[in-house]
């Protein structure tokens, strides 16, 4: 029986495919969701608009976008299988072609994992061209975050002095916030703050912001 190939399979493991934005880029987004949920994906429905709802399998995006929620990075000759190692690890996975909205970026994913504890995340992004990608959304809640800088990504519950104190506790160890922005939903107990820095955040200083009890999540994302 024949096996029906794309061109991601045909160019090899040392090449990303016919485009950068499909493949590369596919496999950045994929990676920054499954690290943004923080444990480990079991499902994900995969919701293309676009460009990559059009041409995702000829131009190899869905084995990159799995391969990046399995943690390949995008020249990992497993991404080649990654349908395969999905499988083979309990991981169901499904794509969908959708119109996310005229604004969009032709190059758009919203990404909808169901994680090992049951609990529902969400992250919507773009490739954006040369392999760079930007996150738009994150649980619903919308950002712009485009990876030129490490960042770290906090879910703070909404209380007078919260934010303050996670600033003060990066100044405490030198570290240089580049940008801030918040989003505080109506209704809703928590804020979202995005925190671009100068200089990765080390392990150390990730731990002290979730041993702070108004901490709910804490996610750090190095530049892309």
């Amino acid at each position: 029986m024949a096996k029906d190939y794309s061109v991601f399979d045909i160019v090899g493991p040392n090449m990303i495919g016919p485009s950068s934005s499909h493949t590369a880029g596919a496999a950045r987004l994929g990676k920054a969701a499954s690290k943004i949920a923080g444990q480990p994906v079991k499902e994900v429905k995969f919701l293309l608009h676009g460009s990559f709802a059009e041409t995702y399998k000829g131009h190899g995006t869905d084995k990159a976008l799995v391969g990046g929620i399995l943690g390949f990075q995008p020249d990992d000759a497993r991404i080649r299988n990654s349908f395969d190692i999905a499988t083979e690890s309990g991981i169901k996975f499904e794509f969908i072609k959708t119109d996310l909205g005229e604004n969009e970026h032709p190059n758009s994913v919203k990404m909808e994992m169901t994680l090992a504890d049951g609990s529902k995340s969400t992250v919507r992004g773009a490739s954006i061209g040369g392999g760079n990608i930007k996150l738009t959304e994150i649980d619903g809640l919308g950002l712009d975050f485009n990876g030129s800088r490490p960042a770290v990504i906090l879910e703070i519950k909404d209380i007078p002095g919260a934010v303050s104190f996670v600033t003060g506790l990066l100044a405490h160890n030198n570290k240089n916030i580049a940008t801030m922005s918040t989003n505080s939903p109506v209704g809703s107990d928590y804020t979202f703050v995005t925190i671009e820095t100068d200089e990765k955040l080390e392990a150390d200083i990730l731990d002290q912001l979730k041993k702070f009890e108004v901490v709910a999540k804490a996610v750090v994302l190095d530049k892309f």
